[in-house]
């Protein structure tokens, strides 16, 4: 197995708030909901869902909760976001403050206020409104491939 991943998929409680929390909210671009001509029963999932075309070729896809379990064979149980988070990193302090600002306002919930870390790493975390963590964070040894 070569090291890459080229999909991330969040389990989302509902399909179109989640979609609108990423879009138009968090501003990533995306065509909305796709695979909608798919509507899945009991056992077979339903196709729908939302995808997000990230910078150096990843995907992050947005599927119902019980639409995943269908898909993936496991027992659909509570959520729970604290096992991971995904991280998102930016050029400097005040764009953290920035992007938890916006994520905030877009239905986000902030966990902590944003600080520096030992290490020298600045960074704040938020749930999006499944619950998914994610870190904000300005790491100054960090090459964002940006000019």
């Amino acid at each position: 197995m070569q090291p890459r991943i080229h999909v991330v998929t969040l389990a989302v409680g509902n399909l179109q708030r989640a979609l609108e929390f990423y879009r138009d909210g968090l501003g990533l671009e995306s065509t909305g909901i796709v695979g909608t001509e798919f509507p899945g029963d009991d056992t077979h999932p339903a196709g729908a869902a939302a995808m997000f075309q990230l910078q150096g070729g990843l995907i992050l896809a947005l599927y119902p909760r019980s639409e995943l379990a269908k898909d993936a064979n496991v027992a659909l149980g509570p959520a729970h976001s604290c096992e991971f988070s995904l991280g998102h990193a930016v050029s400097s302090r005040a764009a953290v403050d920035a992007l938890l600002a916006r994520a905030k306002a877009a239905g986000a919930t902030l966990t902590d206020q944003p600080h520096e870390r030992p290490w020298g790493i600045y960074s704040g975390y938020f749930r999006d409104p499944d619950g998914h963590l994610w870190e904000i964070m300005f790491n100054p040894g960090f090459d964002l491939g940006q000019p």
